[in-house]
């Protein structure tokens, strides 16, 4: 009886203290609770996999010219260019193809069946509303990662643009040294003007009125409160 509760006491302990680990390591990128808990796990991942936490920004928020915001669920800048991150939860078959605006969810063995906007889409406006932040992004690459977490199957994807990479999130880190490694180091003008500017995102996204604001663009976009059948 005491050695089973000594064991059970012992599993408590390390789970308390990797708990504390991984949120102290966490906290060198970002709190608790920004974004999603599966972008705070990819956040993790990365740093677990050796990425250094001040090449990493988390929950970005962009202002644009019109003077609304894009929001970006995470950025890496390496020595080849910067990594920009779309997270997505989703379960089921996910159907579609880069040129599509619209990707199919099948659920129930498809029985159900939900369109959802393509994620690569979505990905590429980031990177050109973030491109216009600095002259220097116009000459340097940028790679667009889509991440899907959850118990989903990408089970007929296809016409996936150069640059462009559609991963589980087991993967991730396997994709971001390939990137590394597979091409050659940007010219970058002012490293130093790239950190500000994503530091300046983040620091954007801290911001409740301007989180609110946002939720309310993407609302008035989709216009489903005008739709009347």
């Amino acid at each position: 009886m005491w050695l089973f509760i000594v064991i059970i006491c012992s599993i408590c302990f390390i789970l308390i203290f990797v708990e504390i680990r991984d949120r102290k390591l966490l906290e060198t990128v970002t709190k608790a609770n920004r974004g999603t808990r599966s972008e705070r796990q990819l956040v993790l991942k990365i740093l677990k996999g050796g990425i250094h936490a001040q090449t990493i920004f988390h929950d970005l928020y962009v202002k644009k010219q019109d003077g609304n915001f894009c929001q970006i669920d995470l950025v890496v800048a390496t020595k080849v260019g910067i990594i920009v991150i779309e997270v997505k939860d989703y379960s089921g078959w996910i159907f579609g193809a880069g040129y599509q605006s619209q990707w199919t969810q099948v659920l129930a063995y498809g029985k159900r069946k939900y369109k959802f906007y393509n994620p690569i889409m979505q990905n590429n406006k980031h990177i050109v509303d973030l491109r216009k932040q600095l002259n220097q992004f116009a000459t340097i690459p940028f790679y667009s990662i889509v991440v899907f977490y959850g118990d989903c199957v990408l089970k007929e994807i296809n016409y996936i643009p150069n640059g462009t990479f559609l991963i589980k999130s087991d993967r991730v880190l396997e994709v971001i040294r390939t990137i590394m490694s597979n091409n050659t180091p940007a010219q970058f003008a002012n490293k130093s003007e790239v950190v500000m500017k994503l530091k300046e995102a983040v620091k954007n996204g801290e911001d409740v009125n301007t989180r609110i604001q946002h939720i309310e663009n993407i609302k008035s976009m989709l216009g489903k409160d005008r739709i009347f059948d």
